[in-house]
């Protein structure tokens, strides 16, 4: 048991660490700066994968009444613009300073505990937050590659994440499992995206994509969705096996682990160097 609990912990770690790699070098070395194309593709691949291990018997998904459905909506909402501006915000800044930003989130879930739930937070959980509050705010004054549109979108994303989050903790918990949300978060997503593709210009303006008919850009976006999919799973299958502690010391350590093999690479320019030179020998002429 405790085996299959570390497997179950070490899996979710290695799709989180591979799952932003691989979004970070489709939208800042290949530029694939089309969000709408690319996180319609994303829950396209997730919405798939998760009907299909739905019929294959893999997964439970409810047959939910109408008014469950939309009651969910403005969470579905929240996700679809968590993803977008996500993929924007992350297209233009560092990993690290991504993170650093997307953990601001839980100071909003706190915050909103405490004044409006009211309900007890251990002094350990406040420092915390505050601690992620003053790590955030301290970015914009030492960022090298300081970018306000890049922060800007953080912002949008940090938002709909922390709002997306309190509306998942006030549901009832009768109404809608994880399997159930995500799988209409997905096709929600794939509906909204695809109708926004076009006012945004993002469906003709992909024609335009240099790499658009390269097998690294095609690899990398099919390794994106199926790793989406699978940290989307893994993360359930964390949140469903383990105790509330024992899940939040495996984020803590995914997200550590990412920091300690991300951010040196990051300050030494290696990870860029290696992706854009991967990235120059696509365009080299055979």
């Amino acid at each position: 048991m405790c085996l299959a609990r570390s497997l179950t912990g070490l899996t979710f770690c290695a799709c989180y660490l591979a799952s932003y790699l691989t979004n970070k070098y489709v939208l800042s070395v290949l530029k694939f700066t089309y969000p709408t194309l690319f996180q319609g593709w994303q829950t396209l691949v997730g919405g798939l994968l998760l009907h299909i291990s739905w019929r294959l018997g893999w997964v439970e998904i409810s047959s939910n009444s109408r008014s469950e459905v939309l009651t969910w909506l403005p969470a579905s909402l929240l996700f679809v613009g968590m993803i977008y501006a996500g993929s924007r915000a992350l297209s233009r800044l560092t990993i690290p300073v991504f993170l650093t930003l997307h953990n601001v989130a839980e100071v909003i879930i706190c915050g909103y505990q405490k004044c409006f739930l009211k309900e007890k937070t251990s002094p350990v959980k406040i420092c915390s937050a505050l601690f992620l509050l003053a790590a955030a705010g301290c970015l914009p004054f030492n960022d090298s590659q300081f970018d306000p549109d890049g922060y800007f979108w953080a912002i949008i994303h940090v938002f709909c994440v922390g709002f997306y989050k309190i509306l998942q903790k006030s549901q009832k918990p009768n109404l809608l499992s994880d399997i159930d949300q995500q799988y209409l978060n997905y096709i929600f997503s794939v509906v909204l995206l695809s109708c926004a593709s076009h006012p945004t210009g993002d469906l003709f303006s992909v024609l335009e994509f240099p790499f658009l008919y390269f097998y690294r850009f095609h690899s990398s976006c099919c390794a994106s969705g199926f790793l989406g999919f699978f940290l989307m799973f893994s993360t359930m299958k964390l949140r469903s096996t383990l105790a509330p502690g024992q899940c939040a010391a495996w984020i803590f350590f995914a997200k550590a682990d990412h920091r300690g093999f991300i951010l040196p690479l990051s300050y030494l320019g290696l990870l860029d160097a290696v992706i854009a030179q991967a990235a120059d020998e696509e365009t080299r002429p055979e």
